[in-house]
């Protein structure tokens, strides 16, 4: 008579009482995009959330539309 095969471990997860990782807010975030209100908005979202800037905003042209990118971290006061 054969065993069947074992499966591998699976991963812990999250500690008890902590969030998934899927619902968990990132503690880095790249946010990119054309430079424009919907750029900003997402920006000001961010901050509403939590986050807080982190270095300065970087900004390049594509040939057709300025691409701007800001960092954001979560504050430590969540």
């Amino acid at each position: 008579m054969s065993e069947s095969p074992t499966a591998p471990p699976s991963p812990a997860g999250p500690p008890s009482g902590t969030a998934s990782g899927a619902d968990a807010p990132l503690a880095y975030r790249l946010l990119t995009g054309p430079d424009d209100r919907s750029f900003c908005e997402r920006v000001s979202a961010a901050l509403a959330e939590g986050y807080v800037l982190y270095g300065s905003p970087s900004v390049t042209f594509d040939g057709d539309r300025v691409i701007a990118a800001q960092a954001v971290v979560l504050g430590t006061g969540r």
